[in-house]
């Protein structure tokens, strides 16, 4: 009964993180993005959705903040490939993989924030560095049963699935520009420039 009310809380907290969920019109989809993410928050053991930082090192900007700012872009940049270039952008698809693209920070990120912001963490079979947040993203899309044209749009940093749609190029570059704008806003740098400082700090 107790998990049962963490659940319908942790559903409660994602519908409030992320009020763009209501772009997506597939009424499916769009409960299986909020699944995922129940998923994740219950298996990294996060009392809540908004503790969940940007990056290890970046605490003053949230995951949601975050997320809410790619999909925003993302949005903008498929009203301008439909208007101006003439492409057809799926903006369920778009959508989803923006909110999910991040979701694997459920799991990579707990060891990374204050002991007292998690309860439960389940460290042995989910939340670890060993696999990248992109990639943990796409296997909680792919276990929820997300379509194909979701799942593959997720893996957005280093390129891992060979099969670029629009909409995973869309997703990618709308997370690059969030990132850029956050790493100059907190540190002064690039993400490149971020990324070159860090990598080997998390390798």
């Amino acid at each position: 009964m107790a998990t049962e009310i963490h659940e319908r809380d942790y559903e409660s907290q994602v519908r409030d993180a992320f009020p763009s969920l209501r772009r997506i019109e597939d009424d499916d989809l769009r409960e299986k993005v909020v699944e995922a993410w129940v998923l994740g928050l219950e298996r990294g053991g996060w009392q809540t959705i908004h503790d969940i930082p940007y990056a290890w090192n970046i605490h003053d900007v949230t995951n949601v903040e975050h997320v809410r700012g790619v999909t925003k872009i993302a949005l903008k940049s498929a009203e301008v490939q439909r208007d101006f270039h003439g492409a057809d952008p799926d903006i369920d698809v778009i959508v989803a993989a923006c909110l999910l693209h991040d979701v694997g920070k459920c799991y990579e990120y707990v060891d990374h924030v204050d002991a007292e912001l998690l309860d439960g963490t389940d460290r042995e079979h989910y939340a670890n560095e060993e696999i990248p947040h992109s990639i943990s993203g796409y296997a909680l899309a792919h276990e929820v049963g997300c379509p194909l044209d979701v799942q593959r749009a997720i893996p957005h940093f280093l390129g891992e699935v060979p099969t670029r749609t629009l909409e995973a190029e869309l997703v990618k570059s709308a997370n690059s520009a969030s990132s850029n704008a956050i790493t100059e806003s907190a540190m002064g740098i690039t993400l490149k420039e971020w990324v070159d400082k860090y990598s080997q700090t998390q390798n």
